[in-house]
C-alpha cells in the first residue's frame, strides 16, 4: 500500500467536492455546444435556452460521477507498449503542439515541420521511459485541410509507442480516422485496438464549454474510442488568484466534462487531468515552470483520489528558453512533487519556453529524469532478504559488500545507473570532451537520429494510406538540409 504525499486534509478534500457542487449547482457553466445542452437537460440538468448557462444539481453530478471507471488505458501500434494507469504509472508523455522546435543541425529556434515529427516520432520510439508520444510540434508545411493528417501520419510512422492527438473539427476527425482505419486494415479492426488516444479542453476557464472541442468529446465518447479532457485555470486571469479558489473552480470545470461524458456512454474511461498555473502578475506571463504548477498538481491528485479516477496532466514544464539550469530545476521540481502526490500520468518531455518550443536534447534529458522519477515510484523494496542482516553478519565490522553475490544480484536494478547524468571523475570527464549536459544530450540524440527506423509502415499498409490521401505529405525520416 504507497502512501502519497498531501496537501489537503481529508476534511479540505470533502469542502473543495461541496464548494464545487456550489458552483455547478448555483453559477453553472455557458455551454456554448448545442448537443451538450441537449444532452445535459435531457440527464437532468437545468438549461436557459437565452443565457446558454447550464445548472446541474449535485444530485446528477453525484449520480454520474459515481459511473467513472477506475483505470485508463492507452494503446499503441505495438501491443506491447500498452500502458494502463494507475497500475502501470507513472507513465510519461511528451509535451504537445509546440508551433518552434530548435533545430538540430544550426542549434536555432525556427518554425516546426513535417520532416521534424518524424523525427521527433523516431527519437521518442526509441527513448525507453518514455511511453506515450504527443504529437510536440505544429507542422509549419500541411497542406490545405491536413493540419492534423500531416502530424499524426509521420507520428504513427516512426513510432509504435501509443499517440496522443487532437483535431480541428468533425471533417477532420473523419479524415484521421480514415487514415486510422488504413493503418489498422479496416474499421472494425482498429475499433479493436485503437492506438490512438484523442485528448481536448473541452471546458474554457473560467467556467465556459466551447463547440468544437466539446464536440469532438461527445463523438468519441459515443464511438467508444479513447478521449479524456483537460482543464487549464490560471489563476488571476481565468481562475480566482488563490490556489485553493483556482483548486475550487477547476474540479467543477472537470466534474462536469467528466459528466458529460458518462451521460453520453456509461463507463466512459476518462482522466483528471489538468494544466493548473498562477500567472506571474507582474507581466502576466504564463508561469507552467513555476512550482504553484506543482503545487496544484499534487492538490488536484488528491481530489482524483478522492473520485477515484486516473490523475495527471502538463508537470515538469519549464519557460526557460534554453536547456540550462532552470530548465532543469523547473522539469525537476514540479516532477517530483507530482510523483510523490501521486500523479498517473505526466505531460514533461521535451518542451521549453512554456510549451512553445521543442528540443531534441531536452527530450533526451527529459527521458533520463523520468526514469528517476519511476525509480522513485518504485521506493524501497521492503523484506527480509533486502534488509541483508545475514550479509552484514558475514561481512563483519571494516569489511566490504563489493564482492558479495548480495552486491552482484541488485547492482543493475537497485541503483539507476544514469547515462546523460556524468559520474566521471573530472580527469576522464575531460579526455572525453568536457561536455555539459546539453551536448551530451544533443550527442545522444544525433546517435538515435543517425539510426534508420524499424518501425515504418509494410508497403501494402502505405499504399492504403497513399490511396486514400494522394498528396499527404512525405514523411521521410532524414536530418535537415
Amino acid at each position: 500500500m504507497i502512501t502519497y504525499a498531501s496537501l489537503l486534509t481529508l476534511e479540505q478534500i470533502e469542502r473543495v467536492h461541496a464548494a464545487s457542487l456550489e458552483i455547478l449547482e448555483n453559477v453553472g457553466l455557458l455551454v456554448r455546444n448545442d448537443k451538450a445542452r441537449s444532452i445535459f437537460s435531457k440527464h437532468g440538468c437545468k438549461v436557459d435556452s437565452e443565457t446558454l448557462i447550464v445548472k446541474f444539481p449535485r444530485t446528477v453530478v453525484e449520480k454520474y460521477r459515481s459511473m467513472l471507471p477506475p483505470t485508463f488505458t492507452f494503446r499503441g501500434r505495438d501491443p506491447k507498449f500498452d500502458r494502463t494507469i494507475p497500475q502501470d504509472g507513472p507513465i510519461i508523455i511528451t509535451g504537445s503542439s509546440a508551433p518552434n522546435i530548435i533545430d538540430p543541425l544550426t542549434g536555432q529556434e525556427r518554425r516546426a515541420r513535417s520532416d521534424d515529427i518524424a523525427r521527433i516520432a523516431h527519437l521518442i520510439n526509441e527513448l525507453d521511459a518514455i511511453d506515450v508520444f504527443s504529437i510536440s510540434t505544429l507542422a509549419d508545411d500541411a497542406p490545405e485541410g491536413q493540419f492534423t493528417l500531416a502530424r499524426l501520419y509521420p507520428a504513427l510512422k516512426y513510432c509504435v509507442k501509443p499517440i496522443r492527438s487532437t483535431t480541428t473539427d468533425m471533417e477532420d476527425i473523419q479524415a484521421i480516422l480514415r487514415l486510422l482505419y488504413a493503418i489498422a486494415g479496416s474499421e472494425a479492426a482498429y475499433r479493436e485496438h485503437p492506438f490512438v488516444t484523442h485528448h481536448y479542453c473541452p471546458v474554457v476557464s473560467p467556467l465556459t464549454m466551447d463547440k468544437l472541442s466539446t464536440e469532438a468529446i461527445i463523438y468519441f465518447s459515443e464511438k467508444g474510442l479513447p478521449v479524456y479532457p483537460s482543464i487549464v485555470p490560471n489563476a488571476g486571469l481565468t481562475s480566482p488568484m488563490s490556489m485553493a479558489g483556482t483548486l475550487v473552480q477547476g474540479n467543477a470545470e472537470f466534474l462536469a466534462a467528466a459528466v458529460l461524458m458518462q451521460m453520453v456512454r456509461e463507463g466512459t474511461p476518462t482522466i483528471y487531468a489538468s494544466l493548473p498555473t498562477v500567472a506571474d502578475m507582474r507581466s502576466g506571463a504564463y508561469a507552467s515552470g513555476g512550482i504553484e504548477c506543482g503545487i496544484l498538481h499534487m492538490a488536484f491528485a488528491q481530489m482524483a483520489h478522492f473520485y477515484n479516477v486516473p490523475c495527471g496532466g502538463y508537470i515538469g514544464l519549464s519557460n526557460s528558453k534554453i536547456n540550462d539550469a532552470q530548465s532543469g530545476y523547473e522539469t525537476g521540481m514540479s516532477s517530483v512533487a507530482g510523483v510523490l502526490a501521486g500523479m498517473d500520468m505526466l505531460n514533461m518531455a521535451g518542451l521549453l519556453d512554456a510549451l512553445k518550443v521543442f528540443d531534441f536534447a531536452k527530450a533526451v534529458i527529459d527521458d533520463e529524469i523520468a526514469q528517476m522519477l519511476k525509480r522513485l515510484k518504485r521506493g524501497v523494496a521492503f523484506s527480509e532478504e533486502e534488509l541483508g542482516l545475514e550479509v552484514i553478519a558475514q561481512t563483519k565490522p571494516g569489511g566490504t559488500f563489493l564482492m558479495n553475490p548480495h552486491t552482484a544480484k541488485r547492482m543493475k536494478t537497485e541503483a539507476l545507473l544514469t547515462k546523460i547524468s556524468d559520474r566521471d571523475q573530472r580527469n576522464i570527464w575531460e579526455k572525453k570532451g568536457s561536455l555539459d549536459t546539453q551536448a551530451h544530450a544533443m550527442q545522444r540524440a544525433n546517435e538515435i537520429l543517425a539510426k534508420s527506423s524499424s518501425t515504418i509502415f509494410p508497403r501494402e499498409v502505405e499504399d492504403r494510406i497513399r490511396a486514400e490521401f494522394p498528396d499527404l505529405i512525405p514523411g521521410v525520416l532524414e536530418m535537415p538540409k
